[in-house]
């Protein structure tokens, strides 16, 4: 039985505010740590090989964690969640800053993912029982915490480089704490209880799937290091797809499932997972690629790249909060994400155009403003539409599943791009003609994934407004007479 907990109109938007610091924390901690790796390498003794590690620990937990952090949402409230997942958050933070060893700040990393895997589902979750009963104000409140994200990746480029040069590395990972001891403090005060279930944990369902994604993921990101057919690659990803097959037959049997399997019956829902899995893999390794070449060929430094990538990020937060709801409330959610992630592949295309002796202001910026309005077009209505498939007792649930979708589509995604963009020059280094190269390539390649899935939404997404813009409620013929 669920019994939903509600706050009076006005503390909505203070909640709002600090799922939204949830969505930029968890992003920013993707990338604060890029300026600092360098001197981490130093002070813990990194080997160039597993250096990358310091960013994968913390992907390969949160990937493989989400589904077992919005099924808790659902099962013990979603304020409760949300609040561990800072703690966690926090603690990981505190252990990857004092960390005097390779192990320590790997486990530290790992927990912060761990904690950030408990937070965005249900911080979706909150969201969505905070807003979902009136379309337009959900759409707003998507937009502002979409806007969230490309906020976060600047701010992180930024602070890292700030923290890194004026005080310490360890200090990208102790400004977590006070920020999540500010929210632990609120909470309780603004954000609403969110509805609780009665029933059990499935733990062997739980542990297959956290087991299987967490190596799947694993072997995505270690492929273009040790290769598609290394053995370590070919175990991690057959061994998780053999959990992820367990999982499935688990579901089927017993009778509190982890995830219903049910509720891809819901109109839209796998289509707006395919879409966010489609967005995420072409834009990751666009906003990787430009990066690497705004530093690697044009020669800026951190703080240079990261004010270059500026224009991009106020066009996808303007575009978000400004421009996307107006549009989706005439167009609707479907032509949005069909548009979108055309507009996306058209700005990937142009980038490609990238020359060895460019310039920001010729090569980079005209065509990264394009793709920025191809994905603040198309994240928010995908995003709404796979929150507002299903049943809101089942919103962690969803929550978990398309934030699974995005991460594993950024994995997927950055991984086969930098393996396409090695074969094409991107590993040597020093020479800016075989680099643009790769990175042109890898580029490309993005483009054709957004097109894609610009052509999958554009087939699977339905076509009325209505299915897709207001929370289920039960009665319809997926979720009647369903069991939670």
């Amino acid at each position: 039985m669920s019994t939903p907990v509600t706050r009076a109109p006005a503390s909505r938007w203070w909640a709002l505010a600090l799922i939204a610091a949830a969505q930029f924390m968890v992003i920013m901690d993707t990338s604060i740590i890029g300026v600092a790796l360098p001197k981490m390498q130093t002070d813990l003794g990194f080997t160039p090989q597993n250096l990358s590690w310091v960013f994968n620990a913390y992907v390969v937990a949160f990937g493989g964690l989400l589904l077992l952090g919005g099924r808790l949402s659902d099962l013990f409230g979603a304020r409760r969640i949300f609040s561990i997942g800072w703690a966690v958050l926090a603690t990981g933070s505190l252990a990857a800053g004092l960390a005097d060893s390779v192990a320590v700040e790997l486990v530290g990393r790992a927990v912060q993912g761990a904690g950030a895997a408990l937070i965005a589902p249900s911080a979706l979750t909150l969201l969505f029982t905070l807003f979902g009963s009136t379309p337009k104000e959900l759409t707003r409140a998507l937009a502002l915490y979409g806007a969230a994200a490309p906020a976060g990746g600047t701010a992180g480029v930024f602070l890292g480089g700030v923290l890194t040069e004026y005080a310490s590395w360890p200090w990208v990972f102790f400004i977590n704490i006070p920020l999540a001891v500010a929210v632990l403090l609120l909470t309780p005060a603004v954000m609403p209880a969110g509805m609780r279930r009665q029933g059990s944990l499935d733990l062997v369902g739980a542990a297959t799937v956290t087991t299987g994604l967490a190596a799947v993921v694993y072997a995505v990101v270690q492929a273009p290091e040790a290769g598609w057919g290394s053995p370590t690659t070919l175990v991690a990803g057959l061994g998780g797809l053999t959990l992820l097959a367990v999982f499935v037959a688990v579901q089927r049997a017993v009778r509190e499932p982890l995830m219903r399997l049910g509720i891809w019956r819901a109109p839209d829902l796998a289509a707006a997972n395919i879409a966010q899995l489609m967005l995420a893999a072409a834009w990751i390794p666009m906003f990787f690629f430009v990066n690497l070449y705004l530093q690697q060929v044009l020669g800026l430094g951190a703080f240079a790249s990261g004010a270059a990538l500026l224009p991009l990020t106020v066009t996808i937060m303007v575009g978000m909060i400004v421009a996307a709801p107006r549009l989706m409330a005439r167009f609707g959610p479907r032509a949005m994400t069909v548009a979108g992630l055309g507009t996306l592949a058209a700005g990937l295309v142009w980038l490609s155009l990238i020359r060895p002796d460019g310039s920001f202001w010729v090569d980079v910026l005209p065509a990264s403003l394009v793709t920025a309005a191809g994905m603040a077009m198309a994240f928010i209505p995908s995003l709404g539409t796979a929150l507002s498939a299903v049943a809101p007792e089942e919103g962690g649930l969803a929550s978990g599943i398309v934030n699974t979708s995005y991460q594993v589509g950024s994995a997927l995604g950055l991984a086969a791009m930098t393996a396409l963009a090695a074969v094409y020059g991107a590993d040597q280094v020093g020479d800016r003609v075989a680099l643009t190269d790769g990175f042109s390539v890898a580029l490309l390649g993005a483009a054709v994934i957004a097109a894609a899935g610009a052509l999958l939404s554009a087939l699977l997404l339905g076509r009325h407004r209505a299915a897709s813009t207001t929370p289920s409620t039960g009665n319809d013929p997926v979720t009647a007479g369903t069991t939670r």
